[in-house]
């Protein structure tokens, strides 16, 4: 099993930055993707920025260019930088992890983290 934890949400005004971490433990070898999704007031949770494999990342259209993902490996960590936001960010911060160990697939959810950005 895998643990999360994210952290570093809080408010912020629109054009500002926030940094996003997630620490993972557990069963940390196990993990093939790992990531950031999103949940507004009224909708559904959506992809943010995710790292496959430790090499290949995916960002939503939304954030390209604004938002960056990295990860490390040494520290179990994995951080999404956030810059120039807008009030449209406005939303839960999930960190999740999809592993696969002896052909066991799992998924995993930290807790979540609030990020408000004000206009």
């Amino acid at each position: 099993q895998v643990q999360l934890v994210e952290s570093g949400g809080g408010l912020v005004q629109a054009g500002g930055s926030l940094r996003l971490s997630c620490a993972a433990s557990g069963s940390t070898f196990s993990i093939n993707v790992i990531g950031w999704h999103r949940q507004a007031p009224g909708k559904q949770r959506e992809l943010v920025a995710t790292i496959i494999r430790g090499t290949s990342t995916i960002y939503a259209d939304s954030v390209k260019g604004r938002f960056t993902i990295s990860r490390d490996n040494a520290k179990n960590t994995v951080t999404l930088q956030m810059n120039s936001l807008k009030p449209e960010d406005t939303a839960v911060y999930y960190c999740n992890a999809r592993t696969s160990s002896f052909g066991v697939a799992g998924n995993y959810w930290g807790q979540g983290t609030q990020v408000t950005v004000s206009s």
